[in-house]
């Protein structure tokens, strides 16, 4: 009878450890680093393109707008400001998120976040926490660097314009707010813009995890696979595919109208802004909105002329089908391409599903699928601005009062992206059906001919 002695750990074990948690911690630290230049790059060229680059102050100043572009595509809030003194008040609110900045960001951290893991047979859980968390963490440091750089004042000039709109009581509000030096600034909120920052990073974690079909999941997802990932990377293909086609558009618009500094600034920071739009149009849904004063939105101008007709900017005017239509004809080429677009989209699902999910299971699975997007998607299009300066309590210039809004019905569009959804992936799994995929079962022309001389092989 023998006894065997408990095997001390080998002394190379902590160090192994060490080794992964220190690569895990670069990769992760990598991933955000990547992540954030590829944000600020694309938003220094839009803002650039914009002209932000001649506001006053200088290069200070578009360091800050720039740092608060960023901020706001990953969810954050930025809060503006004003001070007039006690001879008048100032109101601004913006609430808006530049989606062509905050694409390119989730694009590149899936992509860097999901390299690694392709290397591996199985994902364990420890090996998804081990990248995830330093991610999120070093992800929310930045966002509060950011927040520490995204704040600044800018003066506001009463000029020869605003005087020519009030007349002489104009010239006298000027002088008396000379005396004040009026201005209008902006501040992060870093409290919600670091609970919005979480919840950005933690959705472009899951999404990428879902869409990817080379990266393995824990064994206890791994029965989820075949009824999520195709679906998943289905609304992936219909989302990148309105963008492409919105970005075409918009270089042909640049290259046959001209304004190309000001079309490239609207592609650069708010392509997914139209172009999701254009889906949620497309399927019949609508939105509610109004622009009022001399600001508005850039492109395409079509809506902008919808959004001012409800009385002169201001009643509510909806924007769907019939609206953008009755201005431009042409907007009913959104519903076929809506058309042709989703019923794409389910193909691919189809195609990327095995050969046998059933055409009802198609159906389920892109329509709720489509509708869970619609319902992420379309409130992002959201857009909230408005600026006012009261003169001692008595109104507002006209000259400096602005107002843009653009609200969603957001369970309008989510209801239509479903029964769409239904439709198309019926119709899509219908396409799919000759087409040879994972799992086809063998007809008994192409199954190999077994005898008793010729035993199949068996596996060990």
């Amino acid at each position: 009878m023998s006894s065997r002695l408990p095997t001390p750990p080998s002394p190379a074990a902590p160090a192994r450890a060490n080794g992964h948690l220190a690569r895990d911690v670069a990769l992760a630290l990598g991933t955000v680093l990547a992540a954030l230049l590829a944000m600020a790059v694309t938003a220094a060229l839009g803002l650039w393109a914009a002209g932000a680059a001649d506001l006053p102050g200088g290069f200070g100043s578009f360091v800050a707008v720039l740092a608060a572009v960023v901020a706001m595509a990953a969810g954050g809030q930025v809060g503006l400001s004003g001070d007039a003194g006690s001879l008048a008040g100032t109101q601004a609110e913006l609430t808006a998120m530049p989606l062509t900045v905050t694409l390119v960001g989730a694009l590149v951290t899936g992509f860097c976040f999901l390299r690694p893991l392709r290397h591996h047979a199985v994902a364990r859980t420890r090996d998804l926490l081990a990248l995830a968390v330093p991610t999120v963490v070093f992800w929310l440091a930045a966002l509060g660097g950011l927040s520490a750089l995204a704040r600044h004042d800018f003066p506001i000039t009463l000029g020869g314009d605003t005087s020519r709109d009030t007349g002489d009581l104009g010239d006298l509000f000027n002088d008396l707010l000379d005396a004040v030096d009026p201005s209008v600034g902006f501040r992060t909120d870093v409290g919600p813009t670091l609970f919005y920052g979480l919840l950005w990073i933690l959705g472009v974690l899951v999404i990428a995890l879902l869409v990817s079909r080379r990266t393995p999941l824990p064994p206890r997802l791994v029965r989820h696979h075949e009824a999520v990932r195709p679906a998943a990377s289905a609304m992936l293909f219909l989302l990148l595919a309105y963008v492409f086609v919105g970005l075409v558009i918009g270089v042909v618009v640049a290259a046959s109208k001209g304004h190309v500094p000001e079309t490239l600034a609207v592609l650069l920071l708010g392509l997914p802004n139209i172009s999701w739009l254009a889906l949620g149009v497309g399927i019949g849904g609508s939105w509610e909105g109004r622009v009022d004063g001399p600001f508005g939105l850039p492109m395409p101008q079509i809506l902008d002329s919808v959004l001012r007709s409800g009385d002169g900017g201001r009643e509510l005017s909806t924007v769907d089908l019939s609206t953008l239509a009755s201005y431009d004809g042409r907007a009913w080429w959104l519903l076929p391409i809506a058309a042709v677009l989703v019923l794409a989209a389910a193909f691919v699902m189809a195609v990327r599903s095995p050969a046998r999910i059933r055409l009802w299971q198609h159906a389920l699975h892109l329509g709720i699928a489509f509708a869970a997007t619609m319902l992420v998607a379309a409130p992002l299009t959201f857009v909230e601005a408005r600026f006012g300066l009261s003169i001692l309590g008595i109104g507002e210039l006209e000259s400096l009062g602005a107002e843009v809004v653009l609200r969603p019905h957001i369970w309008e569009i989510t209801g239509l992206a479903l029964l769409w959804g239904l439709v198309a992936g019926f119709l899509g799994g219908l396409l799919a059906t000759p087409v040879r995929r994972r799992g086809a079962i063998e007809t008994h022309d192409d199954a190999p001919r077994h005898s008793p001389k010729n035993p199949p092989e068996q596996a060990p």
